[in-house]
Order: structure tokens, then C-alpha cells, then sequence
């Protein structure tokens, strides 16, 4: 299968990655099929071969997770909301709903105990 990943290139802790079409088990720097471009993540420079993307993509050729991301930000892929990403905004709503409740709780405690505290002091004054 023909995947459309990163190759390291460049300096030492100054990584910057071309975009090429190899074999899903070649190395991460072996020899490429193809180079489709380019990017460098310390300025966000980004060049994409759109015609020479667009044919290995009908070819078949799967992109990794920041190649996809890439591609999506040229305009060559249309967004399409992952599955992971899904659950992840599921799970914050579920757990924002909890809080609320908690804290709805919380203050309907605090309420009674307030109203039950004035009705006390009432009495207390009433007595004397």
C-alpha cells in the first residue's frame, strides 16, 4: 500500500519534512516513490504539488494523520470530523453537564441550609 508521509530532513533540532508517496513498509527516510511537496513547522511554510497529490490520492494512497491535516489546509481534502475527535468533544460536553449539575446541586444545598439557618434565628429571637 502507498502512504503519503513526512521525511525528516534538515539540522538538528531544526527538523523541517518534505511530503513524499512511499511504501507503507519503507523507512521513514528510504528512498521515496515521489516527492509532493514540502513543509517546515518552525515558520508553517507549506508547498503542495496539488496535481501530483491529486493523482496519488485517486491512485489510492493513504495519508497520515498531519499529512491529512496538511492537505486539508490546502484545500486538496474537504474536513471530515474523525472518529476519536468525536468522542473527545462527546466526552468534554458529558463532563461539562456533570459539573453543572454538581454545581446546580451545590447551590440548591447551600439555599436550604441559608433558609433553614433564618428560620432558626427566627425562632430563636421569638423565644427570647
Amino acid at each position: 500500500m502507498i502512504k503519503l508521509r513526512l521525511k525528516r530532513f534538515g539540522k538538528k533540532k531544526e527538523a523541517s519534512f518534505r511530503i513524499v508517496a512511499c511504501n507503507s513498509t519503507s523507512r521513514r527516510d528510504g528512498r521515496p516513490l515521489q516527492e509532493l511537496g514540502f513543509y517546515n513547522p518552525r515558520t508553517k511554510e507549506t508547498r503542495l504539488d496539488a496535481e501530483a497529490l491529486r493523482t496519488r490520492l485517486t491512485q489510492g494512497a493513504q495519508p497520515t494523520d498531519v499529512v491529512r491535516t496538511l492537505l486539508e489546509k490546502g484545500g486538496l481534502l474537504e474536513k471530515k470530523e474523525r472518529p476519536s475527535i468525536a468522542i473527545g468533544k462527546a466526552k468534554l460536553e458529558k463532563e461539562k453537564l456533570a459539573k453543572a449539575k454538581t454545581k446546580d446541586n451545590e447551590s440548591d444545598s447551600s439555599k436550604a441550609e441559608s433558609g433553614s439557618n433564618e428560620a432558626e434565628s427566627v425562632s430563636n429571637e421569638a423565644e427570647s
